[in-house]
């Protein structure tokens, strides 16, 4: 089954950013392609799942010692009072962390 042509390529904003960040972090040289696409495939998923993908994403930057188990449920945990204390409709910015 095929896309419709005006039907948008992410189903929201935030799979659309974890699509550039990996892109992002590619150019930055923190991975290849290839690396990129074993550690995708390791899971065994076959869709472009997006939380997929940022599980991917940790996996590589922790295997690198760029982050750790805590340093990730830390932001993770930032991330979720944000979202708790962000209006409705506003976008979910760290800064309003009310634990910051």
């Amino acid at each position: 089954m095929s896309r419709p042509p005006d039907a948008p390529v992410f189903s929201a904003p935030w799979e659309a950013q974890t699509f550039a960040l990996v892109v992002s972090l590619h150019d930055a040289g923190l991975f290849t392609w290839t690396e990129w696409a074993d550690a995708l495939g390791r899971s065994g998923h076959r869709t472009a799942d997006y939380t997929l993908w940022l599980e991917t994403i940790e996996t590589l930057l922790a295997a690198r010692g760029l982050t750790d188990a805590s340093a990730l449920e830390a932001r993770r945990d930032a991330f979720a009072r944000a979202a708790a204390a962000t209006p409705h409709g506003q976008p979910i910015l760290l800064e309003n962390d009310p634990g910051a």
